[in-house]
């Protein structure tokens, strides 16, 4: 038996009928780049996050950056966010030309030590990008009081994170001055390719944002502010329209997984994820284990792909080591980079691959492998 640690083809194929029927009608329309479909989805999604506006765009890589770029954060400003994330976040601050500053993170949930927050902030910050990982939130709360204190943007990195909501009930995304989603193929909401979301309750920045995403324009051929091509493409667009329909129920299931996982991994030399289940979609679901490397392989062997989400800090990273600045200690981030490992979940999988995985798990624990 084989088990992906995740399997978008599976999830093709559960609502196959629906996205060939989507993409036919684009195909069929003859109208490809920012058309009906991209309409749609964006007022769909804004629906279903109850906020104002949402901006189709190329990824969720862009998404950052353009936010920043709206909002004339770039050189010489200094953006607060976390190493222990995809290399996304940080590329897109120093797209912006702006500089990231990385501080470290909570064992409990892997989000942005808040406590931290404030030792970094200089005259030169702008803004603050906690990062929803994992499928979990941020202590957004305490950001957003840290942002209103010291006028700062409060920017989500919601890429890992759609469909969850805060404990006062409203979505991520929709707390600060923009969220910002990945629609990567594995993700809770997921296209057949690239694509990003931006929400917002600004008008003013919704405004910039679907310009700057298509070279600045407001009116076709004159660039009102330099802009970029980062569109979303119809055919992404219809494809995400079908998927959010079950967006909200694909994250019970994802839930359910979670809750399996947890009561078959009980009493083990292992540190399951510490939440109540409400304030988690499972993009992933990360254990702790200072034997990692060797379960990892252990899993490999019979056929387990479990993942490592992320095994090298970005502030270990060799490109970023000279071009970025950190807490004085990241001590938990560090450690937690030799813990991690991302065992399989996604809606699609079976309770028997499940079992399967719980159950090589423990036997890693009982044999003398270890």
């Amino acid at each position: 038996m084989k088990v992906l640690c995740s399997d978008p083809l599976a999830q093709y194929d559960k609502y196959r009928l629906e996205i060939d029927a989507a993409i036919r009608d684009v195909l069929f329309s003859g109208n490809y780049i920012l058309s009906d479909q991209v309409q749609s989805l964006e007022q769909e999604y804004s629906a279903f996050l109850n906020c104002n506006h949402v901006i189709g765009v190329a990824n969720g890589t862009d998404a950052i950056e353009l936010v920043l770029r709206a909002l004339d954060i770039g050189h010489g400003d200094e953006v607060i966010t976390v190493s222990h994330t995809a290399v996304a976040t940080v590329s897109a601050i120093q797209s912006a030309g702006a500089k990231p500053i990385l501080v470290d993170i909570k064992s409990e949930s892997f989000t942005i030590n808040t406590d931290l927050i404030n030792e970094k902030i200089t005259k030169r910050t702008k803004a603050v990008i906690p990062v929803h990982i994992y499928g979990r939130s941020a202590n957004l709360n305490k950001i957003k009081q840290i942002c209103n204190d010291n006028k700062l943007y409060l920017i989500e990195d919601c890429a890992q994170a759609h469909g969850l909501k805060t404990k006062s009930g409203a979505y991520v995304g929709t707390v600060g001055i923009a969220g910002c989603f990945s629609c990567y193929p594995t993700k809770n909401l997921g296209g057949i390719g690239d694509a990003g979301l931006i929400s917002t309750n600004s008008a003013v920045l919704a405004d910039k944002l679907r310009a700057i995403r298509q070279y600045g324009w407001k009116d076709r051929a004159n660039s009102s502010a330099f802009g970029r091509n980062s569109r979303i493409d119809e055919i992404q667009a219809a494809i995400l329209r079908v998927k959010l329909k079950y967006l909200e129920a694909n994250n019970i299931l994802r839930r359910d997984l979670a809750k399996t996982y947890k009561s078959n991994l009980q009493n083990l030399d292992l540190i399951l994820p510490n939440t109540d289940n409400d304030d988690h979609v499972y993009h992933l679901y990360v254990v702790r284990s200072n034997k990692r490397d060797k379960l990892k392989k252990y899993l490999f062997d019979k056929n387990i792909l479990a993942g490592i989400h992320y095994p090298i800090p970005i502030h270990k990273q060799s490109i970023f080591i000279d071009n970025i600045s950190t807490s004085n200690d990241m001590s938990t981030t560090e450690l937690l980079a030799n813990e991690i490992l991302s065992l399989p979940i996604y809606p699609e999988l079976s309770l028997q691959k499940l079992n399967y995985v719980t159950d090589s798990i423990r036997e890693f624990f009982t044999k003398s492998v270890n």
